[in-house]
C-alpha cells in the first residue's frame, strides 16, 4: 500500500501540489492565531515606572461576583474594569506599619501632555520619582505649584531646559516653568513631575493615591492591606498594575486569537476538503481501475488517507514555521493601529507550531476520508464507466447532508437575528456565513447542474467558445461545483466581514448625526474649565460636556456617556421612548432600548452597576431611549462619571455661537470617526482569512484548468484554435464567477440581514461600489487562475499531449 501511495504522489505532483499549498497556508494561519492566543494567556508586561520598587500596591482592577450553583457549589468570577482604581491614602500608612517594610513611596498619576506627542503621557507628584527611580540630571525638584520636572527624552525632543516654560494639557491645563530634567526616561511613556500639592489637585482625587511602592516582605504587606480594595504586585506582575491598557489588550488577545483561530480552522477544513475533492475527482479513472481489479472500498480509503497523511506531514511543518513571522506581522499591524501596546511582546513557544501541524494533519485526513467516500463505494463492474462518463450525480448521503447543513444555517440565521450585543454576534456572524457556504458546497452538484442549464441559453449566443463552454458546464457539473465553492466562500466571507463594519458604522453614524442637534462640536479632549468659559460667552445658549467610559452591570460591559443635564434638550436628542431626561442627576440614569431589554429595566426601576474605577452605585432609571448605537447604552450625569474616569476631559456640544480659537468639527464627521474607530482592527484580524480563501480560489481553479490539458489538445486536433479554446475558458470562467457571485452575495445578504436585525433593528448597509469591488476582485482572481494554467497546458504539441501518459 505504501509503495502505491508513494508512486501516486511521485507521478501526480501537480495534483497534490494544490493540497500541499492549502495545508501549508492552513498551518501558517492556525499557528499565527495560536501565538496570539498564547500571548494573551501567558504574555507578560515588564514594569517601567515601578521598576525600582520590588512590591507595588494598587487598587483592585477587577469587579468580582460569586455564583452559587447547584448542590451549593460556588464559582468566583472576576472582570476587569475600564479605569484606574484609586486607593485611600490610609493604605500607605498601613504599608509603613507592616513589619520589615521600608522605603514606602506613594504615587498619584493622571493624564498630562506637553505638546501633541503620541503615546502615553502621565503627570505625577515628585515624591513618586523614587519608584523608578528618577534622578535629576540638572535643576531641582518642583516646589511651587507652577513648576515641573520633565524626563530626559521630553527635554531632548521639545528642546526644553531648566528655566524654560511649557504648556501642559491636563484636566486643568496651564503653563509651567521647567525647573529640572531627569537623567532617565521611560521607553513607552512620558513622565511629567509636579509638586505633591499640585499633583493632588490636578488628579481630581483628593485624599486618594494610585499606588504605593515599598521594599519588604510581600506576605507582611498583604496582611497589612487585607480588608481594603488593595492588591499586591511583585515581579512582572507589576507591569500589569502599571500598564492597564496593556493588560486589557492581553485579555483581548485571548478572545481575538481564539475566535480567529477557530474561524481559521473551520475555513481550513472547508478549503482543504474542496482541494482534496478536486484532486480525488481528477483521479477517478485510476481509482476506478483499482476497484475493477478487486481493490476493496476500505483499501481505497486507506490509500487516499495515507496520501493525505504524507502530504500533511510534508506541508504542516513548513506551514507552521511560516506562521511565526506571520504572527509578528500581525503584532506590528495591531501596534500600528493602537490595539496592541508596544511593551507586550509575543510569547513564542513550540506549542502553537505543533498544534498547527497537528491541525493540518487532522484536516487533511478528515478531508481525504470525506472526499474518498463516494469514489471508494463504486461497484467494480461500474467503475470504469462511471469514471469515464463523469456523470456528476449527487449521492443521497451528500444531498441529505446538504439539507441538514441548510437547516443548521437557517437556525443560526434566526439566532443571529436575535443577538443584540457585538461580543455575542461577531463569532455567530462568521459561523453563519461558513455554514451557509458548507450547505452550498454539499449541494454543489445540484446547484451546478441547475446553473449550467440556466446559463446554456445565453452562452450559446457565442458561436464557438460559448457553445463549447455550455457543453462543458453541463458535462462537468462536479468539476463546476468544485471550483464554485472556494470562490463562493471568498465572496461570501469578504462581503460579510466588510459590510458588518459598514452596517454598524452607518447605523451609529446615522443615530449620532440625527441626535446631535448642537450647532457646533468641539473636542475630543476639552477641559471642564474651557466649557465653563464658553458657557459665559455671548451668543452661546447651551454647552453639553460629554465624557465616555465603560461600566460593568452584572459583570457585563456597557458603554456609558456622562452629559451635562442643563440645556441637554438644545444639544442632544436621544430619541426618548419612555420616561423623561428632565430628572437626570447624580442618582439617576437613562438606558437604551437594547440595554433595557437585556437588563429588564424601565423607568422607575433601580439599576446597580460598577463605574469604571470600580465604585459601585445604584441609580434610578428615568428614561429609555432609542439611539443607543450612536450615544452608548447608558447615559448618566457628567459630574458623576467624570469623578470616576482617568481623564475627565471630553467633547463639547455647543448650541448657539461658537467661540474663535476653539477647534470645532461637523457633528456627522465626528460621529463617523467614533463609530469606525475599531473597524480597521477587525479588518486586519480577518484579512488573513480572506487571503486564505483567495489562495484557495487560485489553487482550485489552477488545478482544475491544468488537469484539462488532454481535453484542450483534443479540441485543437479537432480544429479548434488556441484563441477559441481561450474564449471557451473565458465564458466558463465568467459563468463560474456569475454563479459564485450570486451564491456569495446571497450568503452575505442572509447573514447581514440577520445581523442587522439583531444589532441595529434595520437593514444592512452595503455600499454598491464596495460590493462591486469584491465581485471584481473575485473575477480577477478567477481569470488569472484560469488563463495562466491554460496557456501552460497548451504550450506543447497536441499530439504529444494526447499520447502522454495520464
Amino acid at each position: 500500500m505504501l509503495r502505491l501511495v508513494l508512486s501516486t504522489l511521485r507521478h501526480r505532483k501537480a495534483g497534490f501540489a494544490g493540497a500541499f499549498v492549502a495545508l501549508s497556508f492552513a498551518a501558517a494561519l492556525v499557528c499565527a492565531c495560536g501565538v496570539l492566543l498564547d500571548t494573551g494567556l501567558r504574555g507578560s508586561i515588564a514594569p517601567e515606572r515601578y521598576a525600582g520598587s520590588p512590591v507595588v500596591v494598587t487598587g483592585d482592577q477587577f469587579v468580582h461576583k460569586t455564583i452559587v450553583k447547584k448542590e451549593g457549589k460556588r464559582k468566583h468570577k472576576a472582570k476587569a474594569i475600564a479605569e484606574r482604581a484609586w486607593l485611600p491614602a490610609s493604605v500607605a500608612d498601613r504599608v509603613r506599619a507592616a513589619k520589615g517594610v521600608r522605603d514606602v513611596v506613594t504615587e498619584v498619576s493622571f493624564p498630562a501632555e506637553i505638546g501633541d506627542g503620541g503615546g502615553e503621557s502621565w503627570g505625577h507628584g515628585w515624591e513618586s520619582a523614587a519608584l523608578t527611580p528618577f534622578t535629576l540630571r540638572e535643576g531641582r525638584a518642583p516646589a511651587a505649584d507652577g513648576e515641573i520636572v520633565i524626563d530626559a527624552e521630553t527635554a531632548r525632543t521639545r528642546g526644553l531646559r531648566p528655566g524654560a516654560t511649557a504648556k501642559v494639557a491636563s484636566a486643568v491645563p496651564g503653563t509651567y516653568r521647567v525647573v529640572g530634567v531627569t537623567r532617565e526616561s521611560l521607553e513607552h511613556q512620558t513622565a511629567v513631575f509636579f509638586s505633591a500639592a499640585q499633583a493632588a489637585r490636578l488628579s481630581g482625587h483628593a485624599g486618594r493615591i494610585t499606588a504605593v511602592g515599598a521594599h519588604g516582605p510581600e506576605k507582611a504587606i498583604e496582611d497589612a492591606v487585607r480588608g481594603t480594595n488593595a492588591t499586591v504586585h511583585t515581579g512582572k506582575d507589576r507591569g500589569k498594575a502599571e500598564f492597564l491598557g496593556a493588560e486589557k489588550s492581553r485579555i483581548k488577545l485571548i478572545s481575538m486569537g481564539g475566535a480567529l483561530g477557530g474561524t481559521a480552522l473551520l475555513v481550513a477544513v472547508l478549503v482543504v476538503s474542496g482541494t482534496f475533492a478536486l484532486s480525488v475527482q481528477q483521479r477517478e479513472r485510476e481509482i476506478a481501475l483499482l476497484r475493477a481489479v478487486a481493490a476493496t472500498p476500505r483499501q481505497v480509503r486507506r490509500m487516499i488517507g495515507r496520501e493525505a497523511l504524507l502530504v500533511a506531514l510534508v506541508a504542516g511543518p513548513p506551514g507552521a514555521a511560516a506562521g511565526l513571522p506571520l504572527a509578528f506581522w500581525l503584532r506590528d499591524r495591531f501596534r500600528g493601529l493602537g490595539a496592541l501596546p508596544p511593551n507586550l511582546d509575543l510569547v513564542v513557544s513550540p506549542f502553537p507550531p505543533l498544534a498547527a501541524a497537528l491541525a493540518a494533519l487532522v484536516a487533511a485526513i478528515a478531508a481525504a476520508r470525506i472526499t474518498a467516500r463516494r469514489t471508494s463505494r463504486i461497484r467494480p463492474v461500474e467503475a470504469l464507466g462511471d469514471a469515464a462518463l463523469n456523470r456528476g450525480g449527487s449521492g443521497i448521503a451528500r444531498v441529505l447532508a446538504g439539507v441538514l447543513a441548510t437547516a443548521g444555517a437557517v437556525v443560526l440565521t434566526i439566532v443571529l437575528s436575535n443577538l443584540n450585543t457585538e461580543a455575542a454576534s461577531s463569532p455567530v456572524t462568521v459561523l453563519t456565513a461558513l455554514v451557509w457556504t458548507v450547505a452550498a458546497a454539499l449541494l454543489g452538484p445540484v446547484i451546478a447542474r441547475a446553473a449550467a442549464a440556466g446559463l446554456s441559453v445565453p452562452l450559446r449566443l457565442s458561436p464557438v467558445g460559448g457553445q463549447l463552454a455550455a457543453a462543458n458546464l453541463r458535462a462537468g457539473a462536479r468539476r463546476l461545483a468544485s471550483v464554485i465553492t472556494p470562490l463562493t466562500l471568498m465572496i461570501g466571507l469578504t462581503a460579510t466581514i466588510l459590510f458588518v463594519q459598514t452596517t454598524m458604522g452607518h447605523a451609529a453614524t446615522r443615530q449620532a448625526g440625527d441626535g446631535i442637534i448642537a450647532a457646533h462640536v468641539a473636542g475630543p479632549a476639552v477641559p471642564h474649565g474651557t466649557a465653563e468659559e464658553i458657557r459665559r460667552a455671548p451668543g452661546v445658549t447651551a454647552v453639553t460636556e460629554v465624557v465616555r467610559s465603560t461600566v460593568r452591570v452584572d459583570l457585563e460591559n456597557y458603554g456609558v456617556q456622562g452629559v451635562t443635564p442643563d440645556g441637554l434638550n438644545r444639544t442632544m436628542d436621544l430619541d426618548v421612548r419612555a420616561g423623561s431626561l428632565a430628572g437626570l442627576n447624580a442618582s439617576t440614569i437613562a438606558v437604551s432600548e437594547t440595554a433595557a431589554d437585556r437588563l429588564d429595566v424601565g423607568p422607575g426601576d433601580r439599576l446597580p452597576l460598577t463605574l469604571g474605577d470600580g465604585t459601585p452605585v445604584e441609580l434610578t432609571v428615568i428614561a429609555v431611549y432609542g439611539r443607543g448605537l450612536g450615544f452608548g447604552d447608558l447615559t448618566v450625569a457628567r459630574d458623576l462619571l467624570a469623578a470616576h474616569v482617568d481623564d475627565p476631559r471630553g467633547t463639547l456640544l455647543i448650541a448657539g455661537k461658537a467661540l474663535a480659537g476653539i477647534p470645532t468639527a461637523d457633528a456627522a464627521t465626528l460621529a463617523e470617526d467614533t463609530a469606525s474607530a475599531n473597524a480597521e482592527v477587525n479588518y486586519v484580524a480577518m484579512a488573513l482569512i480572506i487571503a486564505f480563501t483567495a489562495i484557495a480560489v487560485v489553487n482550485t481553479l489552477a488545478m482544475s484548468t491544468a488537469d484539462r490539458a488532454r481535453e484542450f489538445a483534443l479540441l485543437r486536433l479537432a480544429g479548434t484554435t488556441r484563441r477559441q479554446v481561450m474564449r471557451m475558458l473565458g465564458w466558463e470562467t465568467l459563468a463560474v464567477v456569475a454563479v459564485a457571485a450570486v451564491l456569495g452575495t446571497a450568503i452575505a445578504l442572509a447573514t447581514l440581514t440577520a445581523f442587522s436585525a439583531g444589532m441595529t433593528g434595520g437593514t444592512p448597509y452595503v455600499p454598491p461600489l464596495a460590493h462591486l469591488g469584491v465581485l471584481a476582485w473575485g473575477a480577477v482572481l478567477a481569470g488569472i487562475a484560469t488563463a495562466l494554467p491554460a496557456r501552460l497546458a497548451m504550450t506543447g504539441r497536441p499530439a504529444d499531449t494526447i499520447s502522454a501518459r495520464e
